[in-house]
């Protein structure tokens, strides 16, 4: 299985008996929407709802943080997925949940798990069915989290990397938020940046549609923004979610010395000794 798949693919697997299907929609808490209300009224036939915003380390220092092994295997256990499992992950938000959910099951050992092109609101777009209500109970699965594919960084790696710029630093937020020119929308939150990154906001890896874009695309999105693709890129964003949507688009290019900064903006800006910038990016030299 690919790790992008179309909705003609998908159409055609449901039913299989190794496939479990994941709604992993979240949403900005300026967005107004509750995500499992939005499951219950339309999901796609037989998904399961994995309750993103609640797949977090409560224990952690780091604002919803990556859970831990323990904890993704009870969460997929519950959710009756099994060792041999092939699962699609989708959702219906505007920052593009699912990528956070494959970086996750990526981290912890999932190896066949891949992304819904488009996700809920292509296959709506398309008239295929959906249905409503809570998922069904489902016998309790054996996975079990090994260690698996991917990179976290913490604040400690990110301001050595201040001095070693042996990553570039790649800021998936909008730029308003990222130049300083628009407020953050959590209260208390400073806008601006990490010196020395990079803004590709997500939505630039992505069609109109939802869709990814093609290699061609990533690329010259890359480019555009000053990121040079054969030098190692850490992402970063608000909280570590469209961050990911850049992690998956380099993952369709091949490219893996890449890492993801769990904490991202909310960490950074919220720590008086962290340095920060405002305005357009540095002019790499």
């Amino acid at each position: 299985m690919q790790s992008l798949v179309s909705t003609e693919w998908l159409a055609a697997e449901l039913g299989a008996a190794d496939l479990v299907v994941l709604d992993a929609s979240a949403h900005l808490p300026d967005a107004g929407r509750d995500p499992a209300a939005e499951f219950a009224e339309a999901h796609i036939p037989g998904a399961r709802y994995l309750d993103l915003p609640s797949l977090i380390d409560p224990e952690s220092p780091v604002p919803s943080a990556i859970p831990t092994a323990a904890q993704f295997t009870e969460r997929m256990q519950a959710q009756g997925f099994n060792q041999n499992d092939r699962v699609v992950i989708y959702d219906d938000s505007a920052v593009k949940t699912s990528a956070r959910a494959w970086f996750i099951a990526r981290l912890h050992g999932m190896k066949n798990v891949a992304i819904l092109d488009g996700g809920l609101g292509k296959w709506r777009a398309e008239g295929r069915p959906l249905e409503s209500g809570v998922a069904a109970d489902v016998p309790r699965g054996d996975f079990a989290a090994c260690e698996g594919c991917g990179t976290v960084r913490g604040k400690a790696n990110m301001l050595a990397n201040l001095e070693s710029r042996a990553e570039q630093v790649a800021d998936a937020r909008g730029p308003g938020r990222f130049t300083g020119r628009e407020p953050d929308f959590r209260p208390g939150v400073p806008s601006g940046h990490i010196p020395g990154s990079r803004n590709l906001p997500f939505g630039e890896v992505m069609n109109e549609d939802g869709t990814f874009k093609d290699e061609t695309g990533i690329r010259a999105a890359f480019a555009a923004a000053g990121i040079d693709l054969s030098r190692p890129v850490a992402t970063t964003c608000g909280g570590g979610v469209t961050a990911a949507v850049l992690l998956f688009a380099m993952d369709r290019l091949g490219k893996y010395d890449v890492s993801l900064y769990d904490g991202s903006w909310s960490e950074w800006a919220m720590d008086p000794e962290t340095p920060k910038a405002t305005g357009e990016p540095e002019i790499a030299g």
